[in-house]
């Protein structure tokens, strides 16, 4: 009995956890081998721990956003209600009217930047855009050819497939992309030995969305088959003001735009964390206060019971860089002795902490160690050594 697989390099640890389906599969008989569609095995394998189930996968982008967690309601739904990445709407705005002008698919598009700035809530309102489905993913969770391969498989002209955290697709699944981005072909093997045979399956065309936090991980022949690359940056004040208000608005809580404007101040330009500090202010207010309106005066008060700064530093951020300058007096300090001393995993320390103290202009890397500035200094009210200009020339 013949068997269907995808073409990938060798997965002997596949094949021993596969053999007890293609095992059922040998006790088919061979009419109903004959009725069965050419997807079908395909279809019949599971999907990934954490994918949606196949139905979930065929509803439209629109009903991606109305379902699930209370905050996916507060993502904009169309272009013209993103706020902030003036550029970024831009080349879109070109590129949806462009392909609409056609009648053709959008060309696949990796968006890059940090987390928090709407990689996801862009990949949904392009589909809204072009009125398609937008099916969802993580990297993950495409652990196994077949898993991708059902995807696909199942994408209507024009569908918009997500993928987050691209950077971390396996190898294997990675190199099935390849086709099918640039062919929108799915190579396919029928049966093992030298009897094997190869096919390909002609796939819609589709748009491929990746989002990712770490351009410089992916793959040269991956990164080179999207047609659009763009970054997200940071959020000004002046563009999460506005995001805090309309958030604020959709939560039924009342606002002053100084009060927004001090949530945003403290966001580190992310509209994520303003997100969660309005909801933080809010409960601080509802409880202390009755529910009173959430003023300049109001929101600095709870943000720093919950211990964030007016720059955005919250407690673990303070105390590196109080370390820094109280136990080394400004001079270098090791990564592993920060974190040893903190109490901080190292990768935490330099994947989560410090990029955003780096952004501020409050920490800087050098050949010797980490230096706290001049800046971090006078922020908590210390006076700066006078060779701390010479450390950081160093």
């Amino acid at each position: 009995m013949e068997s269907m697989a995808i073409i990938s390099s060798k997965q002997p640890d596949d094949d021993r956890q596969d053999s007890k389906v293609k095992g059922d599969r040998k006790k088919r008989l061979p009419s109903e081998e004959n009725s069965m569609p050419k997807n079908s095995v395909l279809n019949s394998a599971p999907l990934s721990p954490g994918m949606p189930e196949e139905g979930d996968l065929l509803q439209p982008a629109a009903r991606l956003d109305e379902v699930g967690k209370p905050e996916e309601s507060l993502r904009p739904k169309r272009l013209a209600e993103y706020i902030g990445q003036k550029d970024l709407k831009e080349v879109l705005d070109i590129a949806i009217k462009a392909a609409q002008k056609r009648s053709e698919t959008l060309d696949h598009l990796l968006l890059y930047g940090p987390p928090g700035l709407g990689k996801t809530t862009m990949a949904l309102i392009l589909a809204e855009e072009m009125q398609v489905n937008c099916r969802v993913t993580t990297a993950p969770a495409l652990e196994r050819p077949r898993d991708i391969a059902g995807l696909l498989v199942g994408m209507q002209t024009g569908d918009i497939l997500f993928i987050d955290e691209i950077h971390r697709l396996p190898m294997v699944t990675e190199e099935i992309l390849y086709a099918a981005m640039e062919d929108f072909r799915l190579d396919i093997t029928i049966g093992k030995g030298q009897s094997a045979k190869t096919r390909s399956l002609d796939l819609q065309r589709f748009t491929l969305v990746g989002a990712t936090t770490k351009v410089g991980a992916l793959t040269s022949p991956l990164r080179d088959r999207f047609g659009l690359v763009q970054r997200l940056r940071f959020y000004d004040l002046d563009e999460l003001t506005p995001i805090v208000l309309r958030t604020a608005e959709i939560l039924s809580t009342a606002i002053t735009p100084e009060g927004a404007a001090e949530i945003a101040r403290r966001a580190r330009g992310t509209p994520r964390i303003a997100n969660r500090l309005l909801r933080r202010v809010r409960d601080y207010v509802e409880v202390k206060l009755d529910g009173a309106t959430i003023t300049g005066t109001l929101a600095a008060e709870a943000l720093e019971r919950f211990n964030v700064d007016p720059c955005g530093l919250d407690w673990t951020d303070r105390r590196m860089l109080t370390v820094m300058i109280e136990s080394f007096g400004g001079r270098p300090v090791g990564l592993d002795t920060l974190a040893a001393i903190t109490g901080e995993d190292a990768q935490t320390i330099e994947e989560v902490y410090e990029p955003y103290l780096m952004q501020i202009g409050y920490l800087q890397r050098t050949p010797r160690g980490r230096i706290a500035t001049p800046a971090a200094w006078k922020h908590l009210g210390y006076q700066p050594p006078d060779n701390q200009l010479v450390l950081l020339g160093g």
